[in-house]
């Protein structure tokens, strides 16, 4: 029998469920080249076994009755690894996240509802691992979104990480151990700051060496998750709060402090200007445990409004 070249699995999401609303969620600009996507195919190259594979996921099902099949390549060897791509699917698109209690609020909520009716069946995206959510903050501190993503992208290049070659190369994220083999000098010369290389390339080798533990954050309570990470270098209330919600899916965190979202936020409110940090979360709070699920329909609002999101909807 001949080896197969791909190995396909099918993943039913917690209706309703939109892949389309969802990516564009994780990714958040088209300028990201890590979550990549045509209108139809979400793809990413992640790791599996040791090995670089491309996974790529599409959606037959309807909003309400969704079916995903997930293609991975190469072919994955073991039930482990087939575990393992589930798990990532899972993970980055949300899909066995439950949010009956999120749409019983909007229904009865004025203002939240068109919201939460256009954008159904977004389900909150989480980085793979909380060191690629904490690198994403890192390198769009203080930037505008899109300069934030080209570094990202830069990073990935500079890693190394890749699948194909040439025009046909398509890059994952580096994991700890690929950044910790470069010295930040060489971030330095991709675009990131002296303050910003330094932090990437501390955390990288701590992790590295087993001195941080970055996955441990998910068994913590939202204080002490705040306070390990503040004690690194780099990471400020921000970058802290945006892995709360990226990295470890505490969707009753809304970023207080990102700018881009106080004022969509203040726009969407009503407000003649933008929120600051308390006044953020104090227009949130009847809206708890999901200011974080208004946080990423606020996201999908401002594409839309940009033109970005398809026009085509699943129905």
């Amino acid at each position: 029998m001949p080896h197969r070249a791909t190995s396909a699995l099918i993943i039913r999401p917690v209706p309703p469920f939109r892949l389309d609303l969802t990516v564009w969620a994780l990714r958040r600009r088209t300028r990201n080249a890590i979550d990549r996507w045509d209108g139809t195919t979400y793809r990413r190259v992640i790791v599996v076994g040791g090995r670089l594979t491309e996974l790529e996921v599409h959606q037959t099902g309807p909003t309400a009755k969704p079916r995903l099949i997930a293609t991975a390549t190469p072919a994955l060897r073991t039930h482990a690894e087939r575990q393992s791509v589930r798990c990532a699917v899972d993970r980055l698109l949300g899909t066995q996240v439950d949010l009956r209690e999120w749409y019983r609020i909007a229904e009865g909520d004025r203002r939240l509802r068109p919201l939460a009716h256009r954008f159904r069946g977004m389900k909150p995206p989480r980085f793979p691992t909380v060191f690629e959510a904490l690198v994403n903050a890192i390198a769009c501190q203080q930037l505008s979104l899109v300069v934030g993503l080209e570094l990202l992208n830069r990073l990935a290049v500079a890693c190394g990480i890749r699948r194909g070659t040439g025009a046909r190369a398509r890059y994952g994220f580096p994991a700890p151990s690929d950044v910790a083999r470069h010295p930040a000098a060489a971030y330095r010369t991709i675009g990131f700051s002296r303050q910003k290389a330094d932090a990437l390339q501390a955390l990288a080798r701590g992790i590295h060496d087993g001195r941080i533990a970055l996955e441990e954050l998910a068994r913590e309570d939202d204080a002490d998750v705040r306070a390990r990470l503040r004690d690194l270098r780099g990471v400020g209330r921000w970058t802290a709060e945006y892995v709360l919600l990226r990295g470890l899916g505490r969707l009753h965190v809304f970023p207080g402090d990102d700018g881009g979202a106080q004022k969509s936020l203040a726009r969407w409110l009503g407000r003649p200007a933008p929120l600051d940090y308390a006044g953020v979360n104090r227009a949130l709070e009847k809206w708890q445990p999901f200011a974080g699920m208004v946080y990423f329909h606020l996201l999908l609002d401002g594409l839309s409004t940009a033109g970005v999101l398809d026009s085509v909807a699943i129905t």
